[in-house]
């Protein structure tokens, strides 16, 4: 059974991470996708649980993907889950620099567990989850870039209306 998982901070959740779940669920028997709490990250917009349940919302469509969070390094998530592949998207250049990176730091502690990078649908290349909240903190829209129980979360933090 090759099952992945799809790590990332989600905070929040944007059409380009629902479009790589999508397509992994495609790919992969069971795609896990696990809401990892970054700590270089300050001040996140919405809580673990709170993101959790967004995922779970936008996912519940696809029968092979589970959302989880875990608090230590992605390779022992991996390990203790029996994850066979990382899933990764590239929206450009420098996330591929980064990304290599991290393949190859997490191939040195796992050798079992292999890096699959997907490009990114150029229809989303230029959101991030960053973006979406510099946007939202000023008061605009983000209508188009994450889906739309998303959107209503965001609305509610920041008071958009």
């Amino acid at each position: 059974m090759a099952k992945a998982i799809y790590p990332g901070s989600f905070d929040p959740i944007t059409l380009g991470h629902l479009d790589l779940i999508k397509r992994s669920s495609r790919v992969f028997d069971e795609v896990i996708v696990c809401i990892l709490n970054n700590a270089s990250k300050k001040c996140p917009l919405f809580s673990i649980e709170e993101r959790v349940k967004m995922l779970g919302d936008v996912t519940a469509e696809y029968s092979n993907v589970k959302v989880a969070s875990s608090e230590g390094l992605l390779v022992d998530f991996a390990r203790e889950n029996g994850v066979n592949f990382i899933v990764r998207g590239l929206r450009g250049t420098t996330d591929f620099d980064f990304e290599l990176q991290m393949a190859q730091a997490n191939k040195t502690m796992s050798s079992e567990i292999e890096t699959v990078f997907l490009a990114t649908d150029p229809r989303y290349s230029f959101i991030s989850s960053s973006m979406v909240k510099e946007f939202a903190s000023y008061g605009k829209s983000v209508a188009g870039f994450v889906p739309e129980q998303v959107l209503q979360q965001i609305e509610r933090k920041y008071n958009i209306m």
